[in-house]
């Protein structure tokens, strides 16, 4: 028996596509565009990539089709194209909102642990060579994770509290205010 499922995977990508969201909603669309060098993606076209992370997983996983049937360079360039498709504030919010919910949809609906045991093999010279379809179904919070970070310290270089840390400040606020008022 395992304690962690797809109801569990589930509700834990909904945590974080919720704050990757709101992260989306607090910055202004006219700092869509900044880059903190020339070379990185933009805080939309990272917002963008996030929206469009978890296709490969509901390819794979979703629709099962078998990982030596993907063509990955076709693959990138749908990827490429549903990325570069989502350029408004709007357009990138509903593409995180829809995309998001249909992929917690998709891991609620996964109770068998062997197919969570199963063992996924890449293409010689992939690094690992193989994870399980469970590693590979966390993989996407991480990535949406890995990115949130960085967004996090966009969201600081264009001058905006991260809400995380406003929620966290405003906690510490009550706590002081409570000490106070007992020791008063």
């Amino acid at each position: 028996m395992t304690y962690y499922g797809g109801k569990e995977l589930a509700d834990a990508f909904r945590t974080v596509r919720k704050n990757t969201i709101k992260i989306a909603q607090d910055i202004p669309e006219d700092k869509y565009g900044f880059k903190p060098t020339p070379e990185s993606r933009s805080i939309g076209q990272t917002l963008a990539h996030i929206a469009t992370l978890t296709t490969f997983q509901m390819m794979l996983h979703g629709e099962r089709i078998p990982i030596e049937k993907i063509d990955f360079q076709e693959y990138m360039k749908k990827v490429g194209a549903a990325e570069a498709a989502l350029k408004t504030k709007a357009e990138i919010i509903a593409g995180l909102t829809d995309a998001g919910e249909k992929f917690a949809k998709m891991l609620e609906g996964l109770t068998d642990e062997t197919f969570f045991a199963e063992v996924i093999t890449f293409q010689p010279g992939a690094t690992p060579p193989s994870r399980t379809r469970f590693d590979l179904l966390l993989a996407a919070k991480e990535h949406e994770m890995h990115h949130r970070g960085q967004l996090m310290l966009m969201q600081r270089l264009v001058g905006i509290t991260p809400h995380l840390t406003r929620e966290q400040q405003e906690r510490m606020a009550r706590f002081q205010a409570q000490a106070a008022a007992k020791t008063n």
